[in-house]
Order: structure tokens, then sequence, then C-alpha cells
């Protein structure tokens, strides 16, 4: 008698169910909102320290590795949600870029389509004719927002607890200020995402040692073939891979994060107290060239092949007025442990 795969497959399935994680229930069951309106709902502290800021083994753009100091500060646990810029839109009645566009004025070479409401959205090729090039799946669509990730026949149902995403910088430092907080400097942001480990330690690959995934990115080859094998082919729940050592979901993988820095390809060799990247008038920009701020952590588009940014020294410069799908943030709070606890 001949055993088909599939009914092999099956009772595999049934002899060995899948196991359900902590984290797994957890993201699944979040309603993507702290359960307390606290100062710091929602937030963890990190203390401060010192640690090896960039890396001399990785990409050009992280160099030159470099002693930094930061002082303690207070930082979201995951990336901020639908469900809590949901918030903030209905308190403030807040129009975000990608939805309301581009004054023509402040780009007076645009493209008149990329002018228009909208924001850029991954569009998976389908087909691989000869000669085509794969670079282009990317896609400026109209209507494209945070309430409409993938263009203006989607929607955010049922997503609360997922990052929020096509949120430009001005939209992230608006939502910031009205929780009184701020992003985080891409110091900050690196010595959180490190979760109290070792620069130095291996991070090249989003995988536990026992080959389980340990963050949403891309598993197969980019950007044709993406086998899921952590569950998600974009967005993930927050929450839904275990945390750093201090607590922090998310730092690396699922959706990419602004800094308040101003990008400048590679860092200062000095050591640094509580750096703020460089001052704008220093960086070299090429003619017509905006300038741009550091986003870090990479995203579910992140693969071996391509990007692979998922470690805490990488980083990458993003328009600061364009949304994208793979692209949301995080809040910090400057303040001691003690003040912000009274």
């Amino acid at each position: 008698m001949r055993t088909s795969v599939r009914s092999v497959v099956f009772a595999t399935l049934l002899l060995f169910p899948a196991t359900v994680s902590a984290e797994s229930v957890r993201c699944t069951s979040y309603s993507g909102t702290p359960g307390s309106s606290a100062e710091t709902a929602g937030m963890v502290f990190i203390p401060g320290g010192a640690f090896r800021m960039g890396s001399d083994d990785q990409r050009p753009e992280e160099r030159h590795a470099h002693s930094v100091r930061v002082d303690g500060f207070w930082i979201d646990e995951h990336e901020v949600t639908n469900a809590q810029f949901g918030d903030f839109v209905d308190a403030t009645g807040y129009v975000t870029l990608a939805e309301r566009g581009l004054d023509p004025r402040s780009r007076p070479s645009m493209p008149k389509l990329l002018l228009e409401p909208g924001a850029i959205v991954f569009v998976k090729p389908t087909a691989l004719r000869p000669g085509a090039r794969l670079s282009r799946w990317w896609q400026y669509v109209k209507g494209a927002n945070w309430r409409h990730p993938e263009g203006p026949d989607s929607s955010i149902k049922d997503k609360d607890n997922h990052p929020v995403v096509h949120i430009a910088y001005e939209d992230a430092i608006a939502y910031a200020k009205w929780r009184g907080r701020s992003l985080p400097t891409e110091s900050q942001w690196e010595f959180a995402a490190l979760g109290g480990r070792d620069a130095s330690e291996d991070w090249s690959r989003p995988f536990d040692k026992a080959g389980n995934p340990i963050a949403n990115t891309w598993q197969g080859i980019f950007p044709i073939l993406n086998t899921n094998d952590d569950g998600f082919e974009t967005t993930a729940p927050v929450g839904c891979f275990p945390a750093n050592g201090y607590g922090l979901s998310d730092m690396l993988g699922n959706v990419w994060e602004w800094t308040r820095d101003w990008y400048r390809r590679g860092h200062a060799r000095e050591a640094a107290r509580n750096p703020v990247g460089p001052a704008l008038h220093l960086i070299k920009l090429a003619p017509g060239q905006a300038p741009q701020r550091v986003i870090k952590g990479g995203s579910y588009l992140c693969a071996s092949n391509f990007c692979s940014r998922y470690r805490p020294s990488a980083r990458q410069p993003q328009e600061v007025d364009l949304g994208a799908e793979h692209v949301g943030f995080r809040t910090v709070l400057n303040r001691p442990l003690k003040e912000a606890q009274k």
C-alpha cells in the first residue's frame, strides 16, 4: 500500500503537535495597550552603563567601534502598536504624513505621484523574466498608510497588537510628545538592544542554538521565497518572540525603528557620553539629497541573503518624510528610575 507524503505529514502532526510557547500565547492574546495609565506603563527601565557601540567587523557604516556611556532611561517594552497609535489619533485628531501627502514646497523636485497621500509597500515579485530586475520590490501605493498598510483595500482589523507602520519621522515625534516622551538616540537604542550581552558576541543569525527563530525575519531567498519558519509573512504581533535580557521584545526584526540621530556613514572614533549623533551641518549631502535619520533593528524583510541587519550595531538611513511598510518606532522617557516612580 502506497503512503502519500500528505498522509505522513498529517500523522506526524497528530503524533508530535507543535509546542505553544509562552511568547506565542502572550502575543496572540495581548490587546496592544498596557493595562495601566501610569507614566511608565509598558516601559522598562534600562540602568545606565558603558558599551562598545558600532562594529569594526560588520558593514562599513557601523564603523568605528568606540566606547560609549549612557545614563539610565526608560524605553517601551515593545514597538508602538496600532492600538496605541489609534488612541493617540482618537485623542488628538492627528493625521499622518502618509494620509495627507507631502507639501510640494518641501520637495519641489519630487515626482507628483510621490507627493500624493500614500506610502512605500513591499510587493513580492511573482514572475522572473529574463533580464528582470529583482530590486523593484518597493512600490509607492496611493492610499497606503497606517490604517491600510498594504494599500486602500487592506486594513488593520484584528491587528491592534501589531506594530504601527507607515510612520514618518514627524509622526513618531508627534506621538512621543503626546506621551511626554521622545525617540531614543541611536546609542540608547543600541545599548538597550544588547540586553546586557557583549557587543562582540555572534549576532549573525536570528535563530537560537536549536534553530528556532528568535525574531520575525525573512526565511528563504529574498525577495522571491519566504518559508515563514517563524510563522509570519509580514509583521507579527509584538512580543511573539523571546524578550532580550532587559525584557524588551522585538528589538531585532519585525519592523525597523526610528532613532533621533541624523544619519552619517560610520561613527566617530572618540569615546562619548550620551551622544546624540552628528550635527546636521556636519553631514555631507549630494546635490538634491535630503538628510536622513538612523533606523535600527532590521525587519521582517531582512534575510541572510539580503539586509541581514538583525544586529544591535546595524544601522540604515531612512528618509524622514516617507512612510514604509516595514518601519515603526518605540519611545523613551529620559528620567531617573526613582523620579519616574513617584
